[in-house]
C-alpha cells in the first residue's frame, strides 16, 4: 500500500543535475510507497509556481520541482539568454514550503549530441499562441514528455494561465498513453488581478500600472458574454479599444475559444474561454479566463 508524503521531510533539499541521480532517489521513494507528485518549471519560481507545489503536498505527494530553462521552446527572437534565472532563491522558496527534491539537469542531459527526436500535437496548437511562436509548443510537448518519462509522477500539476500549454500537455499524455494525472490549478494573480509570470519583472512601474488593466478587461468582457449583453465581436471590438486606451501596443490574439479544443465560438453553448496575448513595452502579457462558470 503506498503511503502519504504528508510527513515525508528529506534532509536540506537535494538538488539532483543526472538521470540516474534522479531515477536513483525515486525508486528508494517508490520502494516506500511514496506518491510523487511533479511541477515542471523553468525557475524563477513566484507564487503562482509555489502554489502547484502545494497543491502536490496537500494532496500527500513527495514532490518534484524541475527548473530547467528549456531552449527549444524559445524562438530566434525570444528572451532565452535573458530568461531570469535564480536557482538559489528558487532552491530556498522550494524549501521554505517543503519540497522533497529538485531536478535542474544541464542541456546536455537533456538534449545531448545528435538528439532528434521531438513531439508534436497537432490541432490544439494550430491558434493562439501557435501561428505568433513557431515552433515553442513543440519544444513544450518533447521536454515535458521527457520530464514525465525521467520522473514517472502519479500527477504532474500545470497552472491554468498557460492554458493552451496545459490542454496540449493533456492531449500528448492521453495520445501516448504516459500513466499520469495532469492536474491544472487556477491562475494565481497579484491583489490587482495580473496573472504572475516571471517575465512581469520586464515591466517597468509605470508599464505594471497599465498591466493591472487587462485582467479588468478580460473580467468586463467574460461577464457580458456569459449575460448575453452583446455578440462575441462586438465585445471583443469593445476589449480591444479599452486595452488600446489603457495603453497596451500591439495584441497578437484576443479570441474566445472552446474551453477544450481551443477553437474559436461565437456563442455560448459549450466551456469556452476568453484567451489574450498583449504587447506592453518590451513584454509580452498572455492570460485567460473563463466565462459563466
Amino acid at each position: 500500500m503506498r503511503r502519504s508524503a504528508a510527513k515525508f521531510v528529506p534532509p536540506g533539499l537535494p538538488i539532483v543535475r543526472s538521470v540516474e541521480a534522479l531515477r536513483g532517489t525515486l525508486a528508494g521513494w517508490r520502494r516506500d510507497g511514496r506518491r510523487i507528485g511533479l511541477v515542471p518549471t523553468m525557475g524563477s519560481l513566484h507564487d503562482g509556481h509555489l502554489a502547484l507545489v502545494r497543491r502536490g503536498l496537500e494532496a500527500g505527494e513527495a514532490v518534484v520541482v524541475s527548473i530547467f530553462v528549456n531552449p527549444t521552446q524559445f524562438g530566434p527572437n525570444e528572451d532565452f539568454s535573458a530568461y531570469p534565472r535564480s536557482e538559489a532563491e528558487d532552491a530556498a522558496k522550494l524549501e521554505a514550503i517543503g519540497a522533497h527534491l529538485v531536478w535542474a539537469p544541464p542541456v546536455d542531459a537533456m538534449y545531448p549530441p545528435h538528439f532528434s527526436s521531438y513531439v508534436s500535437v497537432e490541432g490544439l496548437t494550430d491558434g493562439l499562441d501557435g501561428p505568433h511562436r513557431p515552433g515553442h509548443f513543440r519544444g513544450v510537448a518533447t521536454i515535458v514528455s521527457k520530464l514525465l518519462l525521467q520522473v514517472l509522477p502519479d500527477t504532474a500539476y500545470f497552472g491554468e494561465k498557460d492554458y493552451q500549454q496545459l490542454q496540449v500537455i493533456r492531449r500528448l499524455v492521453r495520445d501516448l498513453d504516459i500513466p499520469v494525472v495532469i492536474a491544472g490549478v487556477p491562475t494565481v494573480r497579484d491583489p490587482d488581478g495580473l496573472a504572475l509570470s516571471s517575465r512581469n519583472l520586464y515591466l517597468t512601474p509605470e508599464e505594471r500600472k497599465i498591466a493591472a488593466t487587462l485582467p479588468m478587461v478580460l473580467a468586463e468582457t467574460t461577464e457580458a458574454a456569459a449575460a448575453g449583453i452583446a455578440s462575441f465581436p462586438e465585445l471583443l471590438r469593445a476589449a480591444r479599444a479599452a486595452l488600446a486606451e489603457a495603453g497596451f501596443g500591439s495584441i497578437d490574439y484576443l479570441q474566445i475559444c472552446d474551453a477544450e479544443t481551443l477553437a474559436p465560438v461565437d456563442r455560448l453553448d459549450r466551456p469556452a474561454r476568453i484567451f489574450v496575448a498583449i504587447r506592453l513595452g518590451r513584454t509580452r502579457l498572455i492570460d485567460n479566463m473563463p466565462i459563466g462558470r
